[in-house]
């Protein structure tokens, strides 16, 4: 990514969060090119309890982690209807496949509707930054919307180039949370029977 040219103005970027670990490398590399509105739109997140904790970690790490640029939490509240709406149909379906689709889009557009709200230059996603989740879909579907809704989609896969290892190290530096699903009931099951397997 190139380096802000003296005296240019710093771009604006809204970044949706899903977690702190996640957000502790992408916060550092990015703030270095631009002013960043953090949003942490998580309605997949179950039981509330965890969508908190999982909250209050993320404000947490925004609060005390030195950055070039300003970081600004976006408020938003929890909407757990819309995740099970994006999801009737296919909660049979395997982790990473159809199902998280609809879910990266339903939290990609939230993040674009609030980008063009903030008048952001560009919108992006910590969600590639996990080994588990497909960036090359994830940039697609974040293209498609910023075609959709006026904004530049900024492509990114954040654990590349060692970056997942650098939210790794962050994250014990900070004393980060690191929860051990993605985020919905069905990602809990799949996590809680793996484990089961590995204990037989």
């Amino acid at each position: 990514m190139k380096r802000l040219q003296d005296g240019a103005a710093v771009p604006k970027l809204l970044l949706h969060a899903c977690c702190a670990p996640c957000s502790s490398y992408v916060l550092e590399y990015l703030s270095r090119y631009f002013s960043i509105n953090l949003l942490y739109y998580n309605p997949n997140i179950s039981p509330i309890e965890e969508y908190e904790k999982r909250k209050a970690e993320l404000e947490r790490l925004a609060s005390s982690m030195p950055v070039v640029h300003p970081v600004t939490l976006v408020s938003c509240g929890y909407e757990g209807e819309a995740f099970e709406e994006t999801a009737k149909g296919l909660e049979g379906e395997p982790e990473g496949g159809s199902r998280c689709r609809q879910c990266y889009r339903l939290r990609l557009e939230a993040a674009a509707k609030a980008a063009q709200k903030l008048s952001c230059d560009f919108f992006t996603t910590t969600l590639s930054i996990s080994p588990l989740k497909n960036a090359a879909v994830l940039n697609q579907i974040g293209e498609e919307i910023g075609a959709l809704y006026g904004i530049a989609h900024l492509p990114a896969d954040f654990k590349k180039k060692d970056g997942y290892k650098r939210s790794i190290e962050l994250s014990r530096e900070y004393g980060l949370y690191r929860q051990n699903y993605c985020g919905c009931i069905y990602s809990q099951r799949e996590s809680e029977q793996a484990r089961q397997e590995r204990m037989r």
